[in-house]
């Protein structure tokens, strides 16, 4: 079996950049299969403001990859047997590749990866484009294409199956496919990639680590730093920093903020824990089932602009609280950390299951 890596393109400032050098290596550690990365031009993409990518140049990048896929085909390079991992499963190629894998007879396996949608209202296909026929229609074609799809939390599969195939855990076809499966993310470079920024002396700091995009709130950011401002408070995208001196503002800080509306995963915040900065986040969405209750606020407090103003009081006192007891969290940041370590952000899980497809399955259309 080889391993066809169809990554995502890599930009500076996200983990996209990080996937394309580690995942390779990593997988072929744990599958002891070779691995063959798919990769579209290597110029720098700009990502649409407030955007993951850039809308139009996602579109060239997967292109290129298209054309290089069906180059393999016609080479007869794909063999019976070799998978495909899409890093974002959000990828009409993948049409593409199942329609030349089963019309030239090749039994390969596909599995994504999937991030975000239209299913999910706080997203940009979401908001923009809604449940638009063609928009739902085309998740839910891709979604078949694959033989497994990968979720990072609980919490996004539930939201996935309900917008898409309009199942829940409860309906049998859901809770008995072996296509949907919960491996978290392949990141644990991220533990060494931090080890040399952790033990750095403290500020009062507070950061807020995500897009400049509406689903994060970033006014009630802004609110609580003219409500408090005794402390230093940072939203990094205003400073165009370099990963390293975001870690730099990591390992100083003293606290992560959320008030988001959209989270599959989260990232930075586990970024933050890792080097000591606490995590203060809502408790919905995928922070629900991933985060310690000591870190967690009610999720009415930021719902809204509405029902933050009226909990403003009791989001400004636990911040203090947690801000003039920093020390006293820690161990129970310790414990956070591990939990993320092993259930959210290895790659353990994916790995196995990749390994486990060794030999042809039958496709989709023959199930």
């Amino acid at each position: 079996m080889t391993i066809y890596i169809v990554d995502i393109e890599p930009v500076e400032t996200r983990y996209t950049k990080q996937w394309r050098e580690h995942l390779p290596q990593q997988l072929k550690q744990h599958t002891n299969q070779p691995v063959v990365s798919v990769s579209g031009p290597d110029q720098l993409q700009t990502t649409t403001p407030g955007a993951f990518l850039n809308f139009a140049g996602t579109n060239s990048y997967k292109s290129d990859q298209l054309q290089q896929i069906a180059e393999m085909f016609e080479q007869n390079k794909i063999q019976d047997g070799d998978y495909f991992l899409y890093t974002d499963a959000w990828n009409p190629t993948v049409i593409q590749l199942r329609y030349m894998a089963e019309l030239l007879g090749v039994k390969i396996n596909i599995g994504g990866l999937w991030h975000a949608g239209s299913y999910d209202p706080q997203d940009f296909l979401g908001r923009l484009i809604g449940d638009a026929p063609w928009v739902r229609s085309a998740e839910h074609s891709m979604f078949s294409c694959y033989d497994q799809n990968y979720f990072a939390t609980d919490f996004h599969i539930d939201m996935f199956a309900e917008g898409v195939c309009d199942w829940t855990r409860d309906d049998e076809p859901f809770s008995t496919t072996d296509t949907v499966e919960r491996v978290g993310w392949p990141m644990e470079y991220l533990e060494t990639a931090l080890e040399s920024y952790r033990g750095r002396s403290k500020t009062d700091t507070i950061l807020f680590p995500h897009r400049l995009s509406s689903e994060k709130q970033l006014d009630i950011f802004k609110d609580l730093a003219a409500e408090m401002p005794e402390y230093e408070w940072i939203v990094c995208q205003d400073q165009q920093l370099s990963k390293d001196q975001y870690h730099e503002l990591l390992a100083r800080s003293k606290m992560v903020f959320s008030a988001n509306l959209q989270e599959t995963l989260g990232i930075s915040w586990y970024e933050g824990a890792l080097v000591g900065a606490l995590p203060l986040v809502p408790d919905r969405l995928s922070y629900t089932e991933m985060a310690d209750q000591d870190f967690k606020y009610p999720s009415m407090w930021t719902l809204n602009w509405d029902m933050y103003q009226a909990h403003k009081p009791q989001l400004v006192h636990r911040i203090k609280e947690m801000i003039t007891n920093y020390d006293t969290y820690l161990p129970v940041l310790n414990r956070q950390t591990e939990k993320l370590n092993k259930d959210f952000f290895s790659g353990d899980a994916l790995y196995k299951a990749i390994a486990a497809t060794d030999i042809p399955v039958q496709n989709n259309s023959e199930q």
